[in-house]
């Protein structure tokens, strides 16, 4: 019997095992790839945005989507899937994924979805479970994996590290104080979390440097590698959404 509701495509891992296998003469080949509710993370922005040779705006204009989702307080970015019935990704052709080497992480971890959490300030717990759609036909190859052999394969470690760093943000047990603010915090949380071109603006061209100081070798860092100013970022979001003091920075009159 396939499976054809959230219960039964969702399932748990119980021994970190499990058996798939995709290729091109599969017959299910790509059609994992449309009508996708596929959230967007920092990371996943930065590696494609990069890979397609485009800004962090043009990449959320043309590509993006804000939601708010469930119970999140902070506006998320969802991947806009093409027009037409079948809603395929717009990444996705007849040989597969056009930026396969930066694609999101979600695509990276398929079969497998990861669910994770803040136990306390740099500990996650994280869990691992099959995403086993009926339209696919990889779990009837005989290929076994193991989580970790997975989730080496497919280079998914440096997105964890960058996607639970952010998830710090997401999940600090702080109010955002008085709702006046928060129409301020809300766009400050978009422009760090997504817009990484807008935020290197803000950092290194208004009075940012002015009012508050950085180490010359991290924004040496900064400037140089994305990787380095998007953490940063998260660091600022910490501080400036919630007042959360930093180890990065500090007032300049201080």
């Amino acid at each position: 019997m396939e499976p054809n509701n959230a219960e039964e495509i969702f399932r748990p891992l119980l021994d970190r095992s499990f058996r798939f296998r995709c290729y091109k003469e599969i017959s299910c080949f790509t059609r994992c790839c449309a009508a996708l509710n596929l959230q967007l993370t920092p990371y996943d922005i930065l590696r494609m945005k990069n890979r397609l040779g485009i800004t962090s705006g043009d990449f959320l204009d043309q590509y993006g989507e804000t939601v708010f989702e469930g119970h999140s307080r902070f506006p998320m970015v969802r991947l806009r899937m093409q027009e037409g019935a079948q809603k395929r990704c717009p990444f996705v052709t007849s040989s597969g994924c056009s930026i396969y080497e930066d694609r999101p992480g979600s695509c990276r971890l398929y079969p497998l979805g990861r669910a994770a959490m803040k136990v306390e300030a740099r500990n996650t717990r994280e869990k691992y479970f099959l995403v086993q759609e009926a339209h696919c036909r990889g779990f009837d190859e005989n290929r076994e994996w193991t989580v970790d052999e997975w989730m080496k394969g497919e280079g998914v470690s440096d997105y964890n590290e960058m996607n639970d760093l952010w998830l710090e943000v997401l999940s600090l047990p702080k109010g955002l104080g008085p709702e006046k603010d928060l129409p301020r915090k809300l766009q400050m949380f978009f422009m760090a979390s997504y817009n990484l071109d807008k935020f290197r603006s803000f950092v290194f061209e208004g009075p940012f440097l002015r009012r508050f100081h950085v180490k010359e070798e991290l924004l040496e860092r900064m400037a140089e590698d994305e990787s380095s100013l998007l953490r940063f970022s998260f660091h600022w979001l910490k501080f400036s959404l919630y007042g959360e003091p930093s180890a990065v920075f500090n007032r300049g009159d201080s």
